[in-house]
């Protein structure tokens, strides 16, 4: 934004001291003139006759009174100059830092020492604000990157699927065909899945009341075929547990969790319990399923886009692009709520989310 030209910070701090100075040492010498010289008699020969009179003393205080003003000028424009610089040495810290980041370094700080005062409240405040900007703009980056890299994967194998069809016109059409329909699906699939964890992360949707007992029993009712395919028991209980949020998105939401259970879960015979219920203001889901141990430090990264984990990377229909605890993550926290996971002892997980309840 353009703007005119005008005074600085440290001139209009200086003329303020200034200023200051000025109109207290008139008012003392108001006092000193008002209250004392009216009692010296104003004749010509003074107090019985040894005191200066009035008029002798009003040139004598006149003229020191102007010197002392002059010299509280000058100390008020020198001492005020100075003090309004250590004053603004901070702003102008931050100000260079503000800059030098503008220009797209992030990673400078300020780290601003000394005693805690306003200043550095906002040196502090600055400095965190740098590191998360700093942070989420490379999570962008990860995330774009990682994005182009899964997109490219189907558009390539469905390149060599074309350029192979081509080279041998013998091959079976239809295999050709029932490939590149599998490797457009899920193409599709996983662009709608990036639209739909862009779409949770701006928080652009219609909040209404849903019922997540409603939610997990659609879910359920949905991936059943799956997971009787799969030999795994699906058991959904609980009371209701309604909130307020989009309805699709928090579909979005169950249906990945369930479906995560279901797929990461033992070959045979697991287990996959839903539940759901309102406590202490909230409304929570919570889904534990069976299935190989997790190691306690590949939790915390379950839930970044596109980190699938050693352990969980799959080979068969139901391989994905790391983005379903992603996206239930950002579908949580896009409700104002909390995502909990934690490994089961004996293997599989429980995650638990927490989203503020409504009557």
């Amino acid at each position: 934004m353009r703007r005119p030209p005008g005074p600085s910070v440290r001139l209009k701090l200086t003329l303020s001291y200034a200023g200051v100075v000025l109109v207290t040492g008139a008012v003392l010498l108001a006092v000193v003139w008002l209250f004392l010289l009216r009692y010296v008699p104003d004749s010509s020969q003074g107090l019985l006759g040894i005191s200066p009179n009035r008029f002798l003393l009003s040139r004598i205080f006149g003229r020191a009174a102007a010197v002392a003003m002059g010299l509280l000028l000058v100390c008020g424009l020198v001492g005020g100059w100075f003090l309004a610089g250590r004053m603004l040495a901070p702003l102008t810290r931050i100000t260079a830092a503000a800059r030098t980041a503008g220009g797209g370094s992030l990673s400078h700080r300020i780290r601003m020492e000394g005693r805690q005062d306003e200043f550095r409240e906002l040196a502090d405040a600055f400095d965190t604000m740098l590191e998360r900007l700093e942070s989420h703009v490379a999570e962008q980056r990860r995330f774009a990157a990682n994005a182009s890299h899964e997109l490219r994967t189907p558009l390539a194998i469905a390149q060599t699927l074309l350029d192979v069809a081509r080279r041998d016109p013998t091959r079976d059409r239809d295999e050709v065909l029932e490939r590149l329909r599998t490797v457009h699906t899920r193409a599709i699939g996983l662009t709608e899945a990036l639209l739909l964890l862009s779409r949770s992360d701006r928080g652009t949707f219609t909040r209404e009341g849903v019922d997540l007992s409603l939610l997990a029993e659609e879910a359920a009712e949905t991936l059943l075929p799956l997971a009787e395919r799969r030999g795994t028991t699906l058991d959904v209980t609980g009371t209701a547990a309604p909130v307020r949020g989009s309805a699709e998105l928090l579909l979005r939401m169950v249906t990945n969790l369930v479906q995560n259970a279901v797929v990461h879960n033992l070959p045979a015979h697991g287990t996959v319990a839903v539940h759901t219920e309102a406590r202490d203001g909230a409304a929570v889901l919570r889904v534990e399923n069976t299935g190989p141990v997790v190691p306690p430090d590949l939790v915390p990264t379950l839930t970044e886009p596109f980190q699938r984990g050693t352990e969980r990377v799959r080979t068969d229909e139901h391989a994905g692009a790391g983005l379903g605890l992603a996206l239930v993550h950002s579908i949580v926290r896009a409700h104002d709520g909390t995502l909990d996971l934690a490994a089961r002892p004996e293997g599989g997980l429980v995650v638990t989310v927490r989203l503020p309840a409504t009557r």
